[in-house]
């Protein structure tokens, strides 16, 4: 074994011109535009952004915070020091948590996204609280972004095929590699469409879509709207 492929904030180890990081940044200006149509957020609405990074090595890294014009009606929420966003960002609002116990009342916002994190929190245990807790401080809707198990690269390692194995395999398999920072379950459990409908299951009331976002023809991204 030949040391460790080193994660950054963004629990990616592809450099900031590569690429896959190239194409990432245009996935995400995709996905933020189907943010703002399926949630229909107003100008006047509150957005709480839960997920945000320490890393400003990637032009899209806290892409919320970056393109979302109203920067005061937006709290920026993440478990790394993204602190600077207040001074970059004048009006927004940082605050340091842990996205499966958030620090605010039910329904405290408006809209809530998260993008990119939910393959972060652990166990399928841990996803069901996860977004529990979005839908929670929400008062009316929610969307979440994930990459999709099934496309064939897994885009935060850049290797291909090997995370179609079973997830006990795959991981084993990592293990013994170079990138077994992602052999973890706390550091990368990939999900596909049919266990995100599973995860989903105990939200009463709420009006749930999966839609994939596509890559050269095949589904790369889930797109998650949950709807009050």
């Amino acid at each position: 074994m030949t040391g460790v492929q080193k994660p950054n904030a963004q629990y990616n180890v592809a450099k900031p011109t590569s690429l896959p990081i190239r194409v990432a940044a245009r996935a995400r200006r995709r996905m933020y535009e189907r943010f703002l149509h399926n949630t229909a957020i107003e100008p006047s609405e509150t957005l709480l952004d839960v997920g945000v990074t320490s890393d400003q090595s990637y032009e899209s890294s806290n892409y919320v915070e970056v393109w979302y014009p109203y920067k005061d009606k937006i709290t920026a929420v993440g478990m790394d020091d993204a602190s600077f966003l207040e001074e970059r960002y004048p009006g927004l609002r940082y605050c340091r948590a842990d996205g499966r116990n958030l620090p605010f009342g039910p329904s405290s916002f408006d809209v809530v996204h998260s993008s990119a994190v939910l393959e972060h929190v652990g166990s399928s245990e841990n996803q069901k609280q996860f977004i529990a807790e979005l839908v929670r401080v929400a008062k009316r809707a929610v969307f979440l972004t994930t990459p999709n198990r099934w496309f064939p690269v897994e885009f935060h390692s850049v290797l291909p095929l090997v995370h179609w194995l079973p997830k006990p395999w795959f991981r084993s398999l990592l293990s013994r590699t170079s990138y077994r920072f992602f052999a973890l379950e706390e550091n990368l459990n990939l999900l596909d469409r049919r266990e995100i409908l599973q995860l989903c299951s105990g939200l009463d009331g709420c009006r749930i879509s999966v839609e994939s976002q596509r890559l050269l023809g095949m589904p790369s991204n889930l797109l998650v709207t949950i709807q009050k």
